[in-house]
């Protein structure tokens, strides 16, 4: 669920018209996500509570399309060719195609793409910097996301989103660029051969 709150679209063209506060807000928000999904990668932990309905918190790594989660119920690798989740519960591993909307159910829900929202930037001050992105006309999914950013260091520290009548905030702590190696996306067989397996591909 998180990567799908999370992502964004690979790319993203100017817009014309645009006010400078929208463009400053616009370009803020493009260098966090590329500093998560570019060569480096980046680490962060969350915890989110969707009205009770919802609550985890865990650590994900991130770098390009690699992805690794450690969630209270499961764990994930996405190295970009397979999908592996492991349900610590049912002690079962499912797999997937990388590619996959199958693999989670929330991530067609919560993928956004940046175009599809106009932007502006507030400084909140004790609180940091605020950009707000809002649905334009006809977007389904979000409707509207608020992204808090350190004054100091402009990272993350929470992402306040709507959907539908909803909101919910991710809160993100130990925000880190750099440093993850590529075997970390790897799932590591032997550590669970003794578990059940699906595979979905």
């Amino acid at each position: 669920m998180i990567l799908g709150i999370l992502c964004a679209a690979l790319s993203i063209q100017a817009q014309e018209h645009e006010t400078p506060n929208a463009q400053q807000a616009r370009r803020m928000f493009m260098d966090i996500y590329n500093k998560v999904y570019g060569d480096e990668g980046a680490t962060l932990h969350y915890k989110v509570n969707i009205i009770g309905i919802y609550k985890t918190e865990g650590t994900i790594w991130m770098k390009q399309k690699k992805s690794k989660f450690i969630d209270e119920k499961y764990i994930a690798w996405n190295d970009d060719v397979t999908y592996y989740r492991y349900e610590r519960k049912k002690n079962r591993v499912t797999i997937y195609n990388a590619h996959s909307d199958d693999r989670d159910k929330y991530a067609t829900k919560f993928k956004f793409v940046p175009d599809n929202y106009t932007y502006s930037i507030k400084d909140e001050k004790k609180k940091g910097i605020a950009i707000t992105l809002k649905a334009k006309k006809g977007v389904k999914g979000i409707k509207e996301a608020r992204v808090m950013l350190d004054r100091r260091t402009q990272y993350p520290t929470s992402i306040r989103i709507k959907v539908g009548i909803f909101h919910t905030t991710i809160k993100i702590s130990n925000f880190q660029i750099g440093g993850i190696s590529d075997d970390l996306f790897k799932f590591p067989k032997e550590q669970y051969k003794n578990c059940e397996y699906e595979d979905n591909r």
